[in-house]
């Protein structure tokens, strides 16, 4: 039976012919294999850790010991943590750990070269798509496998008694709720107040006056070619020693995050209000409407729709970027997700904390870039929708 013969044959469920193609064991089998693969490598090392960390290790071994024994002028102790630091170290050099490393890259290497193999002889889309899936993971797996074993071939120690220390953030959960408090407040404002600034801007940047669109332009060209780490002190000794304006460094850091934002939306508008096509403008005009109420009914609207996305990414990147009020003086109730950390940095010479603080900031933006993506796919099937 032909490649052809073979998909027009096979039918759905629900007796529609099946477009893709039905599959077989061979075609499933590599995808399983590429997925076990995945599974044995991620979750299988996490197993791992938990049953450690609960205590399934035992206590402390003499190399442990010696490894996280520090020496003080009254003598020597253990470093804080050390049972947490002794647990990761010793299930990751384990030899469960090591037997799930070997059976993932055997696996994966085995998805990966009977995938790429057996691919061009299936029959049907399905089964391509399956076999192609399949040597994917299975070489995504293989690196992965690779790169921890080459990990732990190092200074296992020295690295999680640095950076994987948890039972130094016991007291911090608070701290970093503040700290994310704060980053949302910062970022919110700075995005809303540059919005409405970008807004403005990008109105003033096409007109056809080049006395307008100048100002506008060399605003935007200050604020986009100058860094925002330089902005904040910037701004604050101007305010502050340039117009005798005392204000609150948690104050004056939203405001440039307004004027920083106004120029990247400025940019981002413009390249809206452009996308639209010229008949739009020339139908509102000929109902009577001036050149600013055609902007405002016909022209904003639609560009506002089509730059919801970009303006979205922004905002993500805003939340990243108010980590830079670091270099500004600020109270303990004022600091962010990255300010908490220095501090607790400061205090304890562990970088646990910004483990901690990278985890913090992707507990808030990965949702955020979820939603983008969802607003972006539901405005592009609308716009699709009434074309």
């Amino acid at each position: 039976m032909s490649r052809a013969s073979v998909t027009d044959t096979l039918k759905r469920s629900d007796g529609r012919p099946d477009t893709r193609g039905g599959t077989a064991p061979l075609p499933a089998g590599i995808l399983i294999a590429g997925i076990a693969a995945t599974l044995i490598a991620t979750v299988g090392t996490l197993i791992v850790q938990l049953v450690y960390a609960w205590g399934g290790a035992g206590g402390m071994t003499p190399g442990c010991v010696q490894e996280l024994t520090i020496k003080l002028a009254g003598g020597e102790e253990l470093v804080n943590g050390a049972l947490g630091v002794c647990n990761v170290v010793r299930a990751v050099i384990s030899p469960t750990q090591s037997f799930l490393f070997w059976v993932a890259l055997v696996v994966g290497l085995g998805a990966a070269v009977a995938g790429l193999i057996f691919y061009r002889s299936m029959p049907t889309r399905r089964m391509r798509d399956q076999c192609i899936s399949g040597a994917v993971l299975g070489i995504q797996s293989a690196l992965l496998v690779i790169f921890l074993m080459w990990f732990r071939s190092g200074n296992v120690f020295d690295f999680a008694r640095n950076f994987l220390n948890f039972a130094l953030l016991q007291d911090s959960f608070d701290g970093f709720v503040r700290g994310a408090k704060n980053t949302l407040q910062l970022a919110f404002v700075g995005e809303l107040g540059g919005i409405g600034v970008g807004l403005v801007l990008a109105v003033l940047v096409i007109s056809q006056h080049r006395v307008v669109r100048a100002p506008a332009r060399i605003y935007i060209n200050f604020f986009r070619g100058t860094p925002l780490i330089w902005q904040l002190p910037f701004f604050f000794y101007l305010l502050s020693f340039g117009f005798g304006i005392r204000l609150e460094t948690f104050t004056v850091a939203t405001i440039v995050f307004v004027l920083n934002t106004g120029a990247y939306a400025a940019e981002v508008f413009r390249a809206g209000i452009e996308s639209i096509d010229k008949g739009q403008m020339e139908a509102a005009r000929s109902l009577g409407m001036s050149y600013l109420q055609a902007m405002r009914y016909a022209i904003v609207p639609q560009a506002v729709r089509r730059v919801i996305p970009p303006l979205m990414n922004e905002f993500v990147i805003l939340i990243k970027d108010t980590a830079l009020i670091v270099v500004l003086g600020l109270t303990a109730e004022q600091l962010d997700i990255f300010g908490y950390a220095r501090q607790g940095y400061a205090s304890s010479f562990n970088a646990t904390f910004f483990t901690a603080t990278a985890v913090a900031y992707l507990v808030v933006t990965l949702p955020l870039i979820r939603l983008v993506n969802y607003v972006e796919e539901r405005l592009r099937s609308g716009m699709a929708g009434r074309v």
